[in-house]
This record gives C-alpha cells, sequence and structure tokens, in this order.
C-alpha cells in the first residue's frame, strides 16, 4: 500500500472513512477528511514532515531523545512515557514495580477505611480517570463489601479550596465516629500524597492541612504513602520527609511528564487502592503502541489524528479542540486532555526560538448534556473548531426505556428504546448537524468501557501529541509557560508571610 492511499470502509451500505484496529477500536474521521475538509492534497504538502515525525518516535522509543527537549532546569532530559506500558526489567515499570503496586493493594484491602489521594495536574487528572471510569460516583457509597473490602476514595490537593478541604475533613470524622461506634474501633486513612519535590503549593498545603487535622482526632489512625522522586542519595523535600516519617514511597521518575504519567506509579497508585487490573490497562496501551509505530500514516491513530489536527489548525483555522465524550464517567477524560493538549502543545516558541504562538484551546464537553448548551455555538458559531466525540459501542448495563405512560404519546414513542442506542442517536444527529455546516468533527470509539481500551485510548491521545509536536516544530514535553507563574508566585507568598 503506498504511504498515501486512503482506505475506505464499509458501514450499513456506505462507505465511510474509518481506522479500525483488530481490537475494535476505531477513528472515523469522515467528518474531517475529504472536499471541504483537509484534502489529500493537504496531506500530501506534509508528507515529508509526517515521516520525519514517524522518524522521532523510533529515536524516541529506542533512546528516549527527543530533539531540543530539556528539563525545567535546562538540563537534557529523556522523555520515557512509551516506554510504560511494556512492563519489562530495567523498565520504569518492571515485575518488581508491580509487585510493590500489588503490595499496596494488599495493604489496603479489608485494612483501611479511607485513601485521600492529593494531587494536581496530572496527579490529580489522571488518578481522577481512573477512578471514574473503573469505580463510579457512587463507590463511597458503597458496603464494604460492594467495594470487595477496597477502601473510599476521595481527592484533594487539586485546589487551594479552604471550604471543601474543612468539609473533606468533616466528611472524614464523621466516618470515624460511625466506625468508632458501630465497628468498635478507629478509622484509618491513608493520605497518598503525590509531589516530586514536595514543594507543590496545592497539594503540600492541603495535605498538611488534613494531616494536622487528622493526627489529632483520636478517633482516626492516620498513615502516610509518598509517591515522589525516588533519588535517595539528593532527596527532594518529600522524600526526605518520607525516609525520615518511616513513609512507603512510590515513584515520580524523571523522563515522565505529569500529563503522562497516569500510566507510572502516579496513577497506579490509585489504580492500586481499588483493586483495579492494572495489567489490563497496560495491555491496551501496549497493543496501541505496537499499532502507532505503523510507518502507514493511515493504519497508525496517533500520526492520522495529529496530521488531520494539525492541518485543520494550520490551514483552516480550527484553533479550538472541544473534546466531547458520550458518557458521565468519560467526562474526566476530557479534563484529562485538556491539559495533555495545552501544555504539550501551547508554545510560544518553536524549537528553533521562533515564535510561533502555536497549539489549540482545549475545550470539555459531555455528550448529550452539553448538546443542551454549547452545541448552539459549535453549530453557528466562529468557524473555528474541531469537535472530537468519543463514543461506547456497547454498554456493560443497558436499560430499554419502558412505556410506563402509554397515554403520553410524546413519552410513549420514545419507549422501546436501549439508552445507549438513544445516546448513539444523540451523538449521530449532532455530528451530522455540524459537518452539515462545515464543522469539523470525527469520532474515537471504544467497544466498550473496559480498562483495556480506555488504556489504548489514552495512550493514542498521549502519543497523537508527540506526532503534532514534531510537525509544529514544538517541544511537546516542556511547558515554561507553568514555571513563569510559579516564578512570580513565590516571591508573592513571602510576601504576604512576611506581613502577617
Amino acid at each position: 500500500m503506498e504511504w498515501l492511499a486512503i482506505p475506505e470502509v464499509m458501514k450499513e451500505g456506505l462507505w465511510f472513512m474509518s481506522l479500525t484496529l483488530k481490537s475494535g477500536f476505531s477513528f472515523d474521521y469522515d467528518n474531517l477528511f475529504g472536499e471541504g475538509k483537509v484534502t489529500e492534497a493537504d496531506l500530501k504538502e506534509y508528507e515529508g514532515a509526517l515521516k520525519e515525525a514517524h522518524e522521532a518516535m523510533k529515536v524516541m522509543r529506542e533512546k528516549g531523545f527527543i530533539k531540543a527537549h530539556l528539563s525545567k532546569d535546562g538540563e537534557p532530559e529523556k522523555v520515557l512515557f512509551s516506554q510504560l506500558p511494556y512492563v519489562e526489567e530495567g523498565h520504569l515499570n518492571s515485575p518488581k514495580s508491580m509487585a510493590h503496586l500489588k503490595e499496596l493493594t494488599d495493604h489496603v484491602r479489608n485494612n483501611v477505611d479511607a485513601v485521600v489521594s492529593l494531587g494536581i495536574g496530572g496527579s490529580y487528572l489522571g488518578n481522577k480517570v481512573l477512578f471514574d471510569v473503573y469505580c463510579g460516583d457512587f463507590w463511597n457509597s458503597m458496603s464494604d463489601e460492594e467495594r470487595g473490602g477496597f477502601p473510599k476514595i476521595y481527592f484533594s490537593g487539586q485546589n487551594i479550596d479552604p471550604r471543601r478541604t474543612a468539609d473533606l475533613i468533616n466528611c472524614l470524622k464523621r466516618s470515624a465516629g460511625y466506625v468508632e461506634s458501630h465497628k468498635k474501633r478507629k478509622e484509618k486513612v491513608l493520605l497518598l500524597v503525590i509531589s516530586k519535590s514536595g514543594g507543590t503549593l496545592d497539594t503540600m498545603s492541603n495535605f498538611m492541612v488534613l494531616y494536622d487535622a487528622l493526627r489529632n482526632c483520636g478517633n482516626i489512625e492516620t498513615e502516610v504513602v509518598a509517591v515522589t522522586d525516588p533519588n535517595e542519595e539528593k532527596p527532594t523535600l518529600l522524600k526526605k520527609l518520607a525516609m525520615e516519617n518511616g513513609w512507603p514511597t512510590y515513584s515520580v521518575p524523571d523522563g515522565v511528564g505529569g500529563r503522562f504519567s497516569i500510566f507510572c506509579e502516579v496513577g497506579l497508585t490509585l489504580a492500586a487502592c481499588v483493586g483495579m487490573d492494572i495489567q489490563a490497562f497496560l495491555d491496551g496501551a501496549k497493543d496501541m503502541d505496537k499499532a502507532c509505530q505503523n510507518e502507514n500514516l493511515w493504519e497508525n491513530p496517533a500520526m492520522l489524528n495529529a496530521a488531520l489536527k494539525f492541518v485543520a489548525s494550520k490551514k483552516y483555522g480550527r484553533h479550538i479542540e472541544v473534546m466531547m465524550p458520550y458518557g458521565d464517567y468519560l467526562k474526566s477524560v476530557s479534563e484529562w486532555y485538556i491539559q495533555l493538549l495545552a501544555e504539550s502543545l501551547g508554545k510560544q516558541v518553536d524549537r528553533d526560538g521562533k515564535e510561533v504562538l502555536y497549539g489549540r484551546t482545549p475545550l470539555v464537553a459531555v455528550g448529550t448534556t452539553d448538546m443542551h448548551s454549547q452545541t448552539q455555538q459549535h453549530q453557528e458559531g466562529t468557524l473555528d473548531k474541531v469537535v472530537q466525540f468519543i463514543k461506547i459501542g456497547k454498554w456493560a448495563n443497558d436499560f430499554t426505556i419502558p412505556n410506563v405512560f402509554p397515554e403520553a404519546k410524546k413519552l410513549a414513542d420514545i419507549s422501546g428504546v436501549k439508552m445507549g442506542d438513544a445516546l448513539e442517536v444523540a451523538r449521530q444527529s449532532n455530528a451530522d448537524a455540524l459537518s452539515s455546516n462545515h464543522r469539523f468533527n470525527a469520532c474515537f470509539t471504544l467497544p466498550e468501557l473496559t480498562l483495556y481500551h480506555l488504556g489504548e485510548l489514552l495512550y493514542m491521545l498521549a502519543m497523537s501529541v508527540a506526532y503534532e509536536g514534531e510537525l509544529a516544530n514544538v517541544d511537546a514535553f516542556n511547558q515554561p509557560g507553568v514555571e513563569a507563574y510559579k516564578r512570580i508566585m513565590g516571591p508573592k507568598l513571602q510576601a504576604l508571610k512576611a506581613g502577617k
């Protein structure tokens, strides 16, 4: 097959532009590619750049090297996220690290009542994805038996919000009272604090407030697990605290930025605390990585996704990307993607120092919810967006809408239809309407909402921004804009403290 030989697939008697993997994962780009959209000629123009980008990904996998990439300290730094799906000796995820995670699982099960996951950025957003998809909204309302002996999960450290922090403390105190009166023992709370340095203001301020409040409660037993820089010769602040206090530790490894850290111990510690099948999640990522090693544009989901979005932005002014999954528990995937896209590609200068002001502005939307709030703008507003849908092919639990009010014709008309099918009709109607008005859109389909397919999706998105960084000639793995506000904030906080 030639590199630009365009494939088509038949669906319901019609030809569509779609890439489908053996797993069933698919990328339908029919509303993003073709006449009046990104064209074959557009992609042909970037054929050389795409081949170079693919070669750069090979080098990244083999050597951890990305052209001109430096750490925030200005030192050469490897990029190792593509190694994470492979559990092997010498890798960041190794048989030893998996066994260490299993120790955490065994410790919390039937022993810890509540885990508070403290982190910000990828240390929060990635963990929230895993929790939402695996546990759902009502995990903490289940009985211990229904949760399989695993603890309740709370999140903190993602903002410096005194009211919510107070509410969390009071919630834990109330549950401690219940444990004391009904189980005749102290409540056990584990603080899972995630910070590479231990100096992260948002996370560490919440951690110190919670740690202080809980250790002064006579009916709460508090323990800490630190996820931080593993260097013991030159320990960072949190690592030093962990060593001094005997806290178990897990790694925030070098070479893995926060937005990619869901695949390492940053995300996997939370997964361990709820009994998630970590291997299934990593297997999905691994199989997607293998698919993304294909040099054929039309058979490589990450390269194709990057190419179409890059050209849509560069040539057609689609500078906003709306990530719109159809399903409530996928909203956090959209929020995770916000950081991935914004920090990876939102760059003022390229790798040659030339000002480019590159990057799409990412927006969170959820179907069908935001069809009733945002779609008016998507459909008729400024012609500057590409809408990216995510759909689930088959729901594990689905309901047929019952005909409980037959006398109400409008309600009777929607009865007899499964909720999942109605959800897809709504998504498809949205896609068709957008396309009819020259609005670019595409769809990722997960055959089922499983950890394996979640691993596929998230890894493909991560690899996509790596490809697009090469196409745009920007460093997709640094975040100098984040460091700018931190340099300003430090002295301001010191001045605030001095003025007290």
